[in-house]
């Protein structure tokens, strides 16, 4: 594993930025204010993928072999081949506290949303006002359980003049892909 470079660094912020606002140097802050206080860093691994870990754990790792390391921390997403970053559902438990807008579902569209489909304005509870279109938005059950990632579709003044049937967030991740992609969420190739 490797520290990313200055253009990928770049990359995977302004994906993250998408999702957290402001809230994302909390990612990176010093856990403390002691001098020596440890901080979260982000590390590449062989495979394009991206780590999020203390760096005193990725120091501790330098001594394991690149090609012995499969992982080490938590999986942010990868790097796609074309350069673009792909968030994966492991970054939930990472982005969910520090998200800058929310949409809560009701109980009767957690299953379909949890099954790989977009939200539809009758299952949403509640929405973050002033939400934007085209914005990073984490989703919630009513019960205040992270259950996924998504993009608006439309701004929330808009959302409110949909039918019932219109989109309002485009699924990115959910927890059921621990299921439905459990071959392929943690290979090495």
């Amino acid at each position: 594993m490797r520290p990313l470079t200055e253009e990928e660094t770049q990359t995977l912020f302004k994906k993250l930025a998408d999702y957290t606002g402001p809230s994302l140097k909390n990612l990176i802050a010093p856990l403390d204010s002691s001098p020596n206080a440890d901080r979260y860093v982000f590390r590449l691994s062989g495979q394009g993928r991206v780590y999020y870990v203390l760096l005193s754990l990725a120091n501790i790792a330098t001594s394991i072999s690149r090609d012995k390391l499969l992982s080490l921390g938590v999986c942010i997403g990868k790097f796609t081949k074309s350069g673009k970053f792909r968030l994966h559902i492991t970054a939930l438990p990472v982005i969910a506290p520090h998200a800058r807008h929310k949409i809560w579902i009701r109980p009767n569209g957690v299953m379909p949303f949890l099954y790989g489909s977009n939200i539809v304005k009758a299952h949403v509870g509640r929405f973050s006002e002033d939400c934007p279109e085209h914005q990073g938005i984490i989703v919630y059950s009513m019960d205040d359980v992270p259950l996924g990632f998504g993009v608006t579709a439309r701004s929330t003044s808009e959302s409110r003049r949909l039918d019932p049937t219109g989109i309002v967030c485009f699924r990115q991740a959910d927890c059921g892909e621990y299921l439905r992609d459990e071959d392929t969420l943690f290979s090495t190739g």
